[in-house]
């Protein structure tokens, strides 16, 4: 309860500021490299459930609703920033060729990723949870399609917004290693 009070007086004192506050989700860094059987990968925009598209950040509270506060912004778009996110994970974690759509290069890629959320939210015990269905396939149809389901979670600080943006990045980062060890 004393940390929902606490965030509730965070976003009371950023709507009184008037100037609202943007928060990036940083990339995080990788030092494994997972091999993968393909050379090059497109990661699809990710589809993410209406309440995570948005420009503002939405978190639940002690109800159960998800609330947000014009003041407390994503830096990015958040389909473009978790799409983007995906791809240098990926690239990071695998020595494939790896870019987000449209596909930058003149040969068709190996694979393609097709990532959908259905659900990214910052939940009121603290945990950051993200769930939803990855496909992998190839547009050459030379590989073997995948679907799998995931659902993954990092807790996350809930007085700082930046703790919910890095909360999404590890989340992200978890994902990506999760397609490149059981998708690609």
């Amino acid at each position: 309860m004393h940390k929902l009070a606490a965030a509730t007086a965070l976003t009371l004192l950023a709507a009184c500021g008037g100037t609202p506050l943007r928060f990036d989700a940083p990339v995080a860094q990788s030092e494994t490299k997972i091999p993968v059987s393909v050379g090059s990968v497109e990661v699809r925009d990710v589809s993410l459930p209406l309440y995570a598209s948005q420009e503002v950040i939405f978190f639940e509270d002690e109800t159960g609703a998800l609330v947000s506060d014009d003041n407390l912004l994503w830096a990015d778009d958040p389909e473009r920033a978790i799409t983007e996110g995906l791809a240098l994970a990926l690239a990071a974690q695998t020595r494939a060729t790896v870019a987000a759509e449209p596909w930058p290069f003149f040969d068709r890629p190996d694979a393609q990723v097709d990532v959908r959320i259905s659900r990214a939210l910052p939940g009121r015990d603290g945990i950051y949870r993200m769930d939803g269905q990855y496909f992998v396939g190839s547009p050459q149809g030379t590989s073997g399609e995948r679907a799998r389901r995931f659902s993954l979670q990092t807790p996350f600080q809930t007085l700082a917004p930046s703790s919910i943006a890095a909360a999404r990045a590890k989340l992200t980062a978890d994902l990506a290693d999760l397609i490149a060890r059981d998708g690609l």
